[in-house]
């Protein structure tokens, strides 16, 4: 072994002195292509992820308000942050009940369609009882 400290890789190196390796413009540009290339990257799925839950919500919406609320001439759902089940895709039918839009299923923040067994008439007790 040699006796001097440096690497051979580092031999003759002379830093740059009080000049940055790159410009202000330079980084300010690499910074924006980054935050472009992780929005382009993360957008799609949350777009995707999004349509389909909210067709999901509509079949399932429309599956619960044909079972429960025959009366009803459709339905609706919405996404809901403060809702009275709390966060999630809430089912509502339109036309029941003298036109007014009522609450019929908490879809929950996945929803899925509803089995035959989930299909059941509303009861009093029910916390979304139109």
């Amino acid at each position: 072994m040699t006796d001097y400290d440096d690497e051979p890789e580092l031999a003759g190196y002379e830093p740059h002195g009080d000049r940055p390796l790159r410009s202000a413009r330079r980084l300010h540009v690499m910074r924006a292509v980054v935050v472009l290339g992780i929005v382009a990257l993360v957008l799609p799925g949350i777009l995707t992820t999004y349509s389909l839950a909210k067709a999901t919500a509509g079949a399932a919406c429309a599956a619960n308000v044909t079972y429960r609320v025959p009366s009803a001439t459709g339905s609706t759902v919405r996404f809901e942050l403060f809702s009275a089940v709390g966060a999630g895709w809430v089912c509502y039918s339109v036309g029941a009940y003298g036109g007014d839009r009522k609450p019929v299923a908490a879809l929950g923040l996945i929803p899925s369609y509803p089995t035959r067994a989930e299909l059941r008439q509303l009861s009093p007790q029910d916390s979304l009882n139109p």
